[in-house]
């Protein structure tokens, strides 16, 4: 039945299920899926599409449904949308050779990166940059710990659209101090959680002012627009700005050193810390952890949702990291995620870069080969350690048991249930578009 059931006429069709079980049968292998992403497709042509090799078979089965599987270890799959913004190691290291051999100097490379950063910034649909609101920040009453303090701080980086953070200044400042941006990442609790607290609080404890953020829809964005609305493209518009604008904000402050100002985030926050330092040059340090990879173009929209790495015929987060040069610059991998092989070929492309600066020594890589995707204690110390030698500060102050955690609602701006958030908060991601929309008008 089966063969007089199958022609050429209807193109041989299979539905996708059936095909996957029978491809586990026939090369033994398990491939992980759900319902949701079988249900409905058909794969034409199906049995013609098998090859003596697993891989194969399941490369030429998948890919004109646009779908793919990653291989969790050896005979296990698991089934996957196309991810444009995940390559084959291999791959990604072959596009980071391909950069590399577009120039061999400083001049090169600062003429690549002359030609880039205009595009970028097109890209964003921030060239030119919106109108800045006259708004002064919105501050909460102080709260005082050992070493240090906090006070919640929300800005207006658009009509209607409200940045929500927390500051964590010393509990004894003295002239013009360092400031350190740490925007958040994706996990869960946001910048509420734990050891991002501890984070800001011991470098406050330092000496540093650090000012912990929230990303586009996440935390008390959420009061604004809905978290579906985060992975949407507009989120990496919307987070480019905000750190802009923090930086218009802060560098008016007489307790800001200019040429100490830093930034460090983790995760999805590491392809914003790269960014932001790439196209801003009042950013003098950054260390993006368990982030940056030649073959890994950031898994959300809003750190790969705009083209910004078509600009210039290709680009990728490593290139982009390399824009710091010769700024001092941190990464922070581990043998968990993405970053598993920086040292192999992404760290190295970075030290000929800031070579060609004479900076060689002011890129580094801190590797923990048995950690995983976290801003964990290990990290945290590589980033302690990093700071207080470039921004001279006390590493004498680092005890992170010096800490009180805060409740979710103590780090809000906008009170518990947003009953504080302005009259004139933007609402919905529609307005977003608009207001979009009408900015590519003028121009």
């Amino acid at each position: 039945m089966m063969v007089k059931a199958q022609s050429s006429d209807d193109k041989y069709p299979k539905s996708l299920k059936d095909v996957l079980m029978e491809i586990q049968e026939r090369y033994q292998v398990a491939i992980k899926f759900d319902e949701k992403q079988v249900t409905g497709k058909t794969v034409d042509y199906a049995l013609w599409r098998f090859r003596p090799d697993v891989d194969e078979t399941l490369e030429n089965i998948l890919k004109p449904l646009d779908m793919k599987v990653n291989k969790e270890k050896e005979g296990v799959y698991k089934l996957k949308d196309y991810e444009y913004y995940r390559w084959q190691p291999e791959d990604g290291w072959a596009e980071l050779a391909r950069l590399a051999s577009k120039y061999n100097d400083k001049a090169g490379f600062e003429k690549r990166k002359a030609a880039l950063i205009p595009c970028i910034m097109e890209a964003l649909q921030l060239s030119p940059l919106p109108p800045k609101p006259n708004s002064k920040p919105i501050f909460t009453a102080v709260r005082k710990f050992d070493g240090y303090t906090v006070q919640n701080m929300a800005l207006e980086v658009m009509p209607g659209v409200y940045l929500s953070g927390s500051l964590y200044r010393p509990s004894k400042m003295k002239g013009k101090i360092p400031l350190i941006l740490s925007p958040d990442g994706h996990w869960l609790q946001q910048r509420y959680r734990k050891d991002c607290q501890i984070r800001c609080a011991t470098l406050a404890r330092m000496g540093a002012m650090a000012f912990s953020y929230d990303l586009f829809a996440w935390g008390e964005s959420m009061l604004q627009f809905e978290y579906e609305d985060h992975r949407k493209s507009l989120s990496m518009a919307v987070q480019t700005l905000d750190a802009i604008r923090l930086l218009d904000y802060f560098l008016t402050r007489k307790d800001v050193d200019p040429e100490r100002v830093g930034i460090s985030g983790g995760s999805g926050a590491g392809s914003h810390t790269v960014l932001i330092t790439a196209i801003d040059d009042r950013i003098k340090l950054s260390a993006p952890a368990v982030a940056i990879s030649s073959y890994f173009y950031g898994g959300c929209p809003c750190e790969s949702g705009l083209p910004i790495h078509l600009c210039g015929g290709g680009t990728n987060n490593v290139e982009l990291a390399a824009f710091a040069a010769p700024k001092p610059q941190l990464l922070i991998s581990d043998g968990g995620d993405w970053t598993a092989h920086t040292p192999l070929h992404d760290f190295p492309y970075l030290q000929n870069i800031y070579s060609y600066y004479g900076a060689k020594d002011k890129i580094e890589n801190v590797h923990l080969p048995t950690e995983s995707h976290d801003y964990g204690v290990n990290k945290r110390k590589a980033l302690y350690d990093f700071v207080a030698r470039n921004f001279s500060m006390n590493i004498n102050a680092i005890n992170e048991d010096k800490v009180s955690i805060e409740t979710e609602n103590d780090l809000k701006v906008f009170g518990d249930k947003g009953e504080k958030l302005p009259s004139n908060a933007m609402k919905g991601y529609a307005q977003l578009e608009n207001y979009f929309k009408k900015l590519d008008d003028v121009k």
